[in-house]
């Protein structure tokens, strides 16, 4: 006599049948998958926006210079004013997290209107020398004209600083004013806005390093460097300046601390972290919940399905597995819905608040994948109590 042996459901088979729960109750499914999808949709609704205001606090600490540092000389050990090598600028950059370097240098030299103005009266302005990347690494911006290029940095071009501009009498670079500088005429082809990370600048006449050399008798030595990094990095980064910046005395080097604003920063995103996997908990077990009771509804309502199943040849495994399958379709199209609805929730109200749109990833992929296994976890009991059922239970009539 021979054994038989339960046939093997292929992939397309194990689908199809799942399926057919969900297609032979569209409304019940729809409002099921729906309560699924407020679920994930609140949860990733709630990460996005809580995200794009996290981005927009980041932004404005951001603008508070707190990945700034800046490294200047100090005094040597006889108490006397010290120096940066000329090649410190380069030798900082070659720090690994640092991501912007850039430098000034103090020029001995007075800013006139004219060659009829005192020599008493420098209004407090200050000629410094400036690499050309100075602008991006200290986050100003040019109010009018431009900023020094390859070009005008080897000729008498300065651009003023807002307070400079003021003090001078110069709002407009239209007509190219010259001003002195060291006796030399130079003209102005730029003005910048103030700038809050390095006020030192604002009353400074900022012309280009060679021309400083050729023409002012600058040493080459930067007074001043201003350096960014990653955030996770800043203490790091300054702890190995000072000796970075001036090797053969470090001690002579004067470094600033990081902003207060980064300590700020960071107790933000460890408040905005607990509390994002407090609300994603929360929604996960609200979509685990419909999805169980879905499911054990289901089982309920459709022991005659299993019975008959039962009796034509479908094994215990067959009958798990059916409706196992069903609960992760059920979880996979509310938990799709919900990312979608969720992200559009987003992109919405931030949009409207003015904020940078941030729908992290992980709360993506993480909604789905997580309704996913919420799915299989709440359809395991009415999986396995469909399949504890016997034909002829199944088909008893109450």
């Amino acid at each position: 006599m021979t054994e038989l042996t339960p046939a093997r459901l292929r992939m397309s088979d194990i689908l199809r049948t799942g399926s057919s729960g969900l297609r032979s109750r569209p409304t019940r499914v729809a409002l099921s998958a729906l309560g699924i999808a407020i679920g994930i949709a609140a949860m990733v609704a709630v990460v996005g926006i809580s995200s794009s205001s996290r981005a927009d606090l980041d932004r404005q600490l951001a603008a508070l210079g707190t990945n700034l540092l800046r490294v200047a000389p100090g005094q040597t050990l006889f108490g006397e004013a010290a120096q940066l090598p000329e090649e410190s600028t380069e030798m900082v950059a070659r720090i690994g997290p640092v991501t912007d370097v850039s430098a000034t240098g103090s020029i001995a030299a007075d800013v006139y209107r004219s060659d009829l103005i005192p020599s008493t009266e420098t209004g407090g302005i200050s000629a410094v020398a400036a690499q050309l990347d100075l602008p991006e690494t200290v986050g100003a911006t040019i109010g009018e004209g431009t900023w020094l290029n390859a070009a005008t940095a080897r000729y008498p071009a300065v651009v003023l600083g807002a307070t400079a501009a003021e003090r001078l009498g110069i709002g407009s670079v239209d007509h190219h004013p010259q001003i002195l500088i060291g006796g030399e005429w130079f003209t102005v082809v730029g003005i910048l806005d103030p700038v809050p990370l390095a006020p030192e600048l604002d009353p400074a006449a900022l012309v280009g390093w060679p021309v400083a050399d050729s023409e002012l008798d600058f040493d080459g030595h930067p007074t001043t460097l201003y350096t960014r990094s990653a955030d996770s990095a800043v203490e790091s980064v300054q702890s190995v300046l000072a000796a970075t910046a001036n090797p053969e005395a470090p001690n002579e080097v004067d470094v600033s601390r990081p902003s207060d604003a980064l300590a700020a920063q960071q107790a933000t995103d460890r408040t905005f972290t607990a509390l994002l996997l407090g609300l994603g908990a929360v929604a996960l077990l609200v979509g685990g919940v419909g999805v169980a009771n879905t499911m054990v509804i289901s089982v309920l309502e459709r022991r005659g399905e299993i019975g008959l199943r039962r009796s034509l040849g479908a094994t215990r495994g067959h009958i798990r597995v059916q409706f196992l399958t069903e609960s992760l379709l059920l979880s996979s199209i509310g938990g799709v819905t919900g990312v979608l609805l969720g992200a559009a929730v987003t992109a919405v109200y931030a949009t409207v608040q003015g904020w940078p749109v941030s729908v992290p990833l992980w709360a993506a992929t993480g909604g789905v994948v997580a309704t996913l296994v919420t799915g299989a976890v709440a359809g395991l009991y009415p999986a396995a109590r469909a399949a504890r059922l016997s034909p002829t239970e199944a088909l008893a009539v109450p």
